[in-house]
């Protein structure tokens, strides 16, 4: 049987948004990568390299920038995040023009399409805004936040795009969880941009030693500079500008935020064990908690090695896909009873969670 031009786009657009996923993924790990080897400033300038498109010589670089000297291998890294990203750029173009074409096709999410074009619009900006203002923490941070929330927003898509053409009921607000759900979300976006801050501001090991800190349940801390949200525009933050104490306040929240996000993902857990077909996701999302927690701990233990810190970033992005699919499947089940849950989840061919 002949398959029709809105069916093969809506495939193509079910592949892409998939392929967004994981190539989202990847520049994530590639910028966190591009930071933990200290070649955020490798290219001094935005969107080149010293005005070129490809890292140049020691003498170009030279009399583009005389106060920057080159490093080459800084150079690679900062580059090969930034043509991968722009990869990434020209895949959400695609799915836009996909979802213009598709218009006319009944459930379609164009919103979200168009959502993902002004999100990865103003992750350049904001790439742009690392360089030039010089790893200012509070960009750094958003930065991050917004490579998370494309991932999120390509994995949402995909789950959107699943939906198109089938019998499954139309998704309403009373549809969605709420209550234990809606301040897990909150915690963990929470603790998302903690990790960024505590990443921005070189906090990562301001704390030794666990569960105490620097041998201390409560040890000295200035909350009011580490989280000081006006810091002065214009200094060169690589390795950071905070004291000791200000560090050892941001990382202390980070842990603070982590036991709270573990304690409401435990009662999450608890609330809906009784819907039988949602706990697969459930222990999922508790185990790349667990997993998390772990690294975190051998991040401190073993002085932030690379690929530990690489794995950490790596989690903080799957525990969000986890958590993306685990809230979707949930919302199939409100208004239901557990029985009749499983079914309603069966017939909407809601597969494993996809993270």
């Amino acid at each position: 049987m002949a398959v029709s031009v809105e069916e093969r786009r809506l495939r193509l657009a079910r592949a892409l948004s998939l392929m967004g996923v994981l190539l989202a993924f990847g520049v994530v790990l590639l910028g966190a990568w591009t930071r933990l080897v200290d070649a955020g400033l490798g290219c001094p300038d935005w969107p080149g390299c010293y005005g070129k498109l490809i890292v140049p010589d020691d003498a170009t670089a030279l009399a583009h920038t005389p106060h920057a000297p080159l490093d080459a291998a800084k150079a690679w890294a900062e580059m090969i995040h930034r043509y991968v990203a722009s990869g990434l750029g020209l895949l959400v173009i695609g799915l836009v023009v996909l979802a213009w074409r598709s218009r006319n096709v009944p459930g379609y999410p164009h919103r979200t399409s168009w959502l993902l074009l002004g999100v990865i619009l103003a992750q350049g900006a904001f790439g742009a805004f690392t360089v030039t203002l010089k790893l200012w923490p509070q960009v750094v941070t958003l930065h991050l936040l917004g490579g998370l929330c494309v991932t999120l927003l390509f994995l949402w898509l995909s789950l959107q795009l699943r939906r198109v053409g089938t019998d499954a009921p139309p998704r309403t607000r009373a549809s969605w969880p709420g209550g234990l759900w809606l301040l897990a979300i909150v915690l963990l976006v929470g603790q998302l941009a903690l990790g960024g801050w505590t990443s921005s501001n070189y906090a990562g090991i301001a704390c030794q030693g666990v569960p105490t800190c620097n041998g201390q349940w409560w040890p000295d801390t200035d909350w009011k500079e580490g989280f000081n949200l006006a810091q002065t525009i214009g200094p060169n933050y690589l390795y950071g500008k905070l004291h000791s104490e200000a560090r050892t306040a941001i990382h202390l929240a980070h842990r603070l935020g982590a036991l709270a996000l573990g304690v409401v993902l435990l009662l999450v857990t608890w609330r809906y064990w009784a819907w039988h077909a949602l706990r697969p996701s459930l222990i999922l999302l508790l185990g790349l908690y667990g997993v998390q927690v772990g690294l975190g701990i051998a991040n401190v233990l073993l002085w932030l090695p690379l690929g530990l810190a690489l794995a950490h970033t790596a989690g903080a992005v799957l525990l969000v896909l986890a958590m993306a699919t685990t809230v979707w499947r949930a919302s199939s089940l409100s208004g239901t009873a557990p029985g009749q849950a499983g079914r309603n989840m069966a017939k909407e061919g809601a597969g494993p969670c996809v993270a």
